[in-house]
């Protein structure tokens, strides 16, 4: 069974971003799951409190869950027109200290998909999180893309998608990412 980690980008409890990973969820392979997890409580960045403190345990949590997974699937938004600090924040204490990277990233397949109300979907976004996956030394997936636009109009009250191109378009994404990772683990 190949399962796969879901990080949403948003803090918000019905995030569009987590509306997509769990129609993602929904849709997954027979022999594999999607499990999602949070960034609630992850602390800004800061070298002091690592040095006096450690590592949050919330992080630690994070990058265990992370490093038990075959790979890594990102619902990143996009924020003025890029990656959202919450997210990259939590890369950054993810990757602390840097003898942990390789546990956490090195080698991981690893994808992106976004949804945004903007008409552009999460194109830059994604193409912002390339040099940032490349650092940590993920095995990106390029496989296809899934940038959603227009996502206050993509789901309905229940976060179930309204659009059935979109919904064969994540069916496949999702089918495709499996086999990737099942390739490469």
């Amino acid at each position: 069974m190949i399962t796969i980690l879901g990080i949403p980008g948003s803090l918000r409890i019905d995030s569009f971003n987590l509306r997509l990973l769990k129609a993602a969820q929904a849709m997954t392979p027979a022999h594999c799951r999607v499990e999602i997890e949070t960034l609630a409580g992850i602390p800004l960045y800061n070298g002091d409190i690592e040095l006096a403190e450690g590592i949050p345990q919330q992080v630690e949590r994070l990058k265990d869950r992370i490093a038990a997974t075959d790979a890594l699937l990102i619902a990143s938004p996009e924020y003025n027109n890029s990656l959202p600090g919450v997210l990259k924040n939590a890369v950054d204490w993810l990757s602390r200290p840097p003898q942990d990277q390789a546990r956490v990233f090195r080698g991981r397949p690893v994808a992106i998909i976004g949804a945004t109300p903007g008409g552009m979907g999460t194109a830059l976004s994604q193409t912002a999180w390339l040099p940032v996956l490349r650092a940590l030394g993920t095995k990106p997936w390029f496989g296809r893309s899934l940038y959603v636009s227009g996502a206050h109009q993509v789901f309905d009250q229940y976060g179930i998608i309204q659009d059935d191109a979109l919904s064969d378009r994540l069916r496949d994404f999702i089918a495709g990412f499996a086999a990737y990772t099942a390739a490469e683990n």
